[in-house]
């Protein structure tokens, strides 16, 4: 894999991950009450695909890193290892989401109903997501393999994240803000991601057509 490849499939796979999950969140505000079966399945099979376009980012980010600068490599590696663990946790609550709308003989609200996904949706992963940014925050500030505003926007979200993890000690109820399955601790914390990992794959993407430019020396290198 060359530099130049990585860093398309890098942005490529970034770009599909956040308009997956851009697509995603709107569902869950489009009903008040328990939604029905065809909405929580579709916005849940729209969320595993771009869980699946993730692994490929994160794996494909690890390459760039290794291509680009081997010396960052174990940082690169902790990032991947983060972002695996996030999905992996994500794809794991909606499996159970999905198995208790499926199973259900009525509506229910899986984001209320299924309490095994209040954590793993809430304080788990918003660590997760915390580590990984901070790592990929790491990389991208010492390699100098994107624009400085990457990696400095990396840090503050990563920070963010860290603030919803108690969370889990504020209830359950998805309509308040700061709470285990609040909708700022789950929905607004994942658009903002969302967002955020756009603008990175499309700036991720748009380098590779200039890789040697794309960077210059680090300090200390």
């Amino acid at each position: 894999m060359t530099e130049i490849f990585a860093r398309r499939l890098t942005g490529v796979a970034g770009i599909a991950a956040a308009v997956a999950f851009i697509i995603e969140v709107p569902l869950y505000f489009v009903y008040s009450g328990p939604p029905p079966d065809w909405n929580v399945l579709s916005r849940l099979l729209i969320g595993i695909v771009a869980l699946a376009c993730l692994v490929v980012f994160v794996t494909a980010l690890r390459e760039l890193v290794k291509k680009a600068n081997p010396a960052y490599e174990w940082a690169a590696s902790m990032a991947f290892a983060a972002g695996l663990v996030y999905a992996t946790i994500t794809l794991v609550s909606s499996g159970l989401e999905a198995g208790a709308v499926i199973a259900a003989d009525h509506t229910i609200d899986p984001t209320i109903e299924v309490s095994g996904t209040y954590i793993l949706y809430g304080s788990i992963s918003r660590l997760m997501l915390a580590l990984f940014l901070t790592a990929v925050g790491f990389v991208v500030s010492r390699t100098n393999l994107l624009p400085r505003w990457t990696g400095r926007s990396a840090y503050v979200l990563a920070g963010i994240n860290l603030a919803f993890v108690p969370s889990l000690f504020f209830g359950n109820t998805p309509a308040h803000f700061y709470a285990a399955n609040g909708w700022g601790t789950t929905a607004l914390m994942g658009a903002i991601f969302s967002y955020w990992l756009l603008a990175l794959g499309i700036s991720t993407y748009r380098s590779g057509a200039r890789p040697a430019l794309a960077r210059t020396p680090a300090k200390g290198q």
